[in-house]
């Protein structure tokens, strides 16, 4: 039929996906994890630093660390990517150059720590408060018993939610480009866009789709795997004892410790 032709032609054109294959691995992919994986970095030290503000007893500490929260999460990405952008551009040339890359990842990196943020303060406050209390009576001060104890679990019960936020970034990297980007710095979504203009076909925007399905998918399934693992532990299941070995080695031994009373 005519219309699935022209969606096979204007989606899945083999030859244009292939053309832009090379450009998608060579700089599109490696931009992308750059650009995600230093803001989730930044991110997740920015993070624990306000869980802890957040959970902390002070009121100086806490409404900070709700104030920055409820703002950067607010804001739409975009927004705060442009504002950052365009507004620290100048000091930003001072000290990194022409390259957009430190303010699109610092923007990222703001959006990102204020959930990363309440993801540690929901898995810590999770955790049971007799553990904190059972440090404290052993002697552990206040610091070493939530770092050692309580910040572990939390931080393991909350780690499909960590690995959902690294994807939400995979996903918002896109949205540098309207930052302006040269052209060895185009992340997978600029390198399709533009193979797209150029030949006036979308197969490259649907490549592209496909490395972010090629990042994200499989990170949600090794997440899920281990955290089943995490959950089951490694303790292999025993069948239950019905107890009747127990009561026939009593009848065993029974007439022997009769004899020796007699």
């Amino acid at each position: 039929m005519d219309w699935i032709d022209t969606i096979s032609r204007t989606f899945l054109d083999i030859d244009a996906m292939l053309a832009v294959l090379p450009q998608l691995l060579a700089v599109g992919l490696k931009n992308t994890l750059i650009i995600s994986v230093s803001a989730t970095l930044i991110g997740l030290v920015l993070g624990m630093v306000l869980a802890v503000m957040g959970i902390a007893r002070t009121r100086w500490l806490r409404v900070p660390a709700r104030i920055y929260t409820d703002i950067f999460r607010g804001l739409p990405a975009i927004l705060t990517i442009l504002l950052i952008g365009q507004g620290f551009a100048r000091f930003s040339q001072q000290l990194f150059g022409a390259s957009p890359y430190p303010l699109g990842i610092a923007a990222l990196s703001l959006i990102a720590s204020a959930y990363i943020g309440e993801i540690f303060r929901a898995g810590i406050q999770s955790i049971d408060k007799g553990q904190l209390e059972a440090c404290r009576a052993l002697g552990m001060s206040y610091p070493k018993a939530m770092a050692l104890v309580v910040v572990p679990q939390g931080v393991r019960r909350v780690l499909p939610a960590l690995v959902n936020e690294f994807i939400a970034i995979v996903k918002d990297s896109s949205l540098v480009y309207f930052l302006g980007l040269l052209v060895s710095e185009r992340e997978l979504f600029r390198v399709g866009q533009d193979a797209a203009v150029l030949t006036g076909n979308l197969s490259p925007l649907v490549m592209a789709g496909i490395f972010y399905l090629i990042i994200t998918v499989p990170l949600t399934h090794l997440v899920n795997y281990f955290d089943h693992r995490f959950r089951a532990g490694r303790r292999r299941t025993v069948a239950p004892s019905s107890g009747l070995a127990e009561v026939e080695e009593l009848h065993t031994t029974a007439p022997s410790s009769t004899g020796s009373k007699a």
